[in-house]
């Protein structure tokens, strides 16, 4: 393709208007609010919390056009079985590194029980334990994520979810099969309630149930605007979700140490997922854009039709290049931007990690790529999107317990801290929080 047009289209920081500016910081988050999407999802939510499997179907017939009876909507044990023997070698191999280095980090995340005496005779802390059942949404349609079934479904078993339920799309243009790969990590990791479903109407499964899904109370999962929408609005029916898994998104921080080759390929990484994600370099030297654009438009010949074209609107309409005038800046941008994914590429590497505070995740130099964390390092990989990473982290075994504060007082402690409660309790009105002291220190 000629290079004449840029693909990475988007100028110099300081001078973007408010608007411009909006449009890149914002990316995404609109179309998952729009009124008329929200509309539309909650109409197939509605027909499965009310008809249960028979919208499921419903739902399968109208955007998969594919038909299945009710007793298909679970994955059935010989599926589990027949998996194995539909992956190669290579691929099983990778699944259990990827395993075991997810494994290995979110084992390290586990915080257990604690207390202390924070003054004589009163004793606070935590109890720590797994949430009672989570609902994992692994996508399909622009491709299969066996991936993402292992970084969702680690944290939940490492974190001792008793209850996992999975909703699985079906392979576009079959007639009902999910695929194997999936199959083979929810297995590797003891997961077998696993149920074909799409889109909106699994979220929506898993949040209400259905005679063949059993009902969670967390689901998360990464996926398209319909299926994000989905999963803020059944949240208003108590179900609780991880904000906001959307479409994919990275920005890679670079100076003019960086290898402008290995910048394109990086910026390609997620470029290729859909017409949706999202990717943006921020540098300060226009030398590096120049560049880079260069070996993006090489680099595009080599991917298919498709991903190519995804990458061109990821890069393009969506993300871009933007300029700055110095590195500190670059990284007021990074953080203003919040990405999933950030790569940064520059000499001084501390002082930039220090500047750093918004971003799912922040891979340090060019030898640590997107593709590594996604399929080996172990960080996690189902990260906040949509400027989420603002206020909320990636899924580790962290996002599947809840803490429950303990605290224990002895008569000392209690006659010491009186005055306090005393003084709120009349000031605030309540007598009887006010006696429930006062009647205890009476008795003594």
């Amino acid at each position: 393709m000629s290079t004449d047009r840029p693909i990475l289209e988007r100028g110099l920081w300081q001078a973007m208007s408010a608007a411009d500016r909006a449009d890149l910081i914002d990316r995404g988050s609109a179309k998952i609010f729009d009124p008329s999407l929200r509309e539309g999802v909650l109409e197939i939510i509605e027909d499965v919390r009310l008809n249960g499997d028979a919208g499921l179907i419903r739902a399968l017939e109208k955007f998969d056009k594919i038909s299945i009876t009710p007793d298909r909507i679970r994955v059935s044990a010989e599926e589990f079985a027949a998996a194995r023997e539909k992956i190669s070698p290579e691929l099983l191999a990778a699944i259990r590194d990827l395993l075991a280095h997810l494994k290995s980090f979110n084992e390290l995340t586990k915080h257990g029980d604690w207390s202390f005496e924070s003054e004589p005779g009163l004793t606070v802390g935590e109890k720590v334990s797994p949430i009672a059942s989570a609902g994992l949404f692994v996508p399909s349609g622009k491709g299969s994520y066996p991936s993402v079934m292992a970084q969702l479904g680690t944290p939940a078993v490492v974190a001792g979810v008793q209850k996992i339920a999975v909703v699985v799309p079906l392979i576009p243009g079959g007639d009902g099969e999910v695929d194997p790969a999936v199959l083979v990590v929810a297995d590797e990791l003891g997961i077998h309630d696993v149920f074909r479903a799409n889109g909106p109407a699994g979220i929506a499964a898993l949040a209400f149930g259905t005679e063949s899904v059993p009902q969670v109370r967390k689901v998360c999962g990464p996926g398209s605007p319909p299926v994000t929408c989905a999963q803020v609005e059944v949240q208003r029916y108590g179900t609780v979700s991880v904000m906001l898994l959307g479409p994919s998104e990275s920005l890679i921080l670079a100076d003019d140490s960086a290898d402008p080759y290995l910048l394109a390929a990086d910026l390609l990484n997620e470029a290729e997922h859909g017409a949706d994600s999202t990717s943006v370099l921020v540098t300060d030297s226009q030398a590096l854009i120049d560049a880079v654009q260069v070996e993006v438009a090489k680099q595009l010949l080599d991917l298919p039709d498709n991903r190519a074209e995804y990458a061109r609107q990821a890069l393009g309409k969506n993300g871009g290049a933007v300029l700055t005038t110095s590195v500190d800046e670059s990284a007021e941008v990074a953080n203003a931007f919040a990405p999933e994914h950030m790569q940064i590429a520059v000499r001084d590497e501390d002082h930039v990690l220090d500047l750093l505070v918004d971003a799912g995740e922040i891979l340090i130099g060019q030898h640590t790529t997107v593709s590594m964390a996604n399929f080996i390092i172990g960080c996690p990989a189902a990260l906040p999107t949509s400027g989420y990473a603002k206020v909320s982290s990636g899924v580790t075994a962290d996002a599947f317990r809840k803490r429950t504060a303990v605290a224990k007082s002895t008569p000392e402690a209690l006659k010491r801290m009186s005055d306090t409660v005393i003084a709120f309790t009349r000031h605030e009105g309540f007598p009887a929080h006010e006696f429930a002291v006062t009647r205890r220190l009476e008795q003594r």
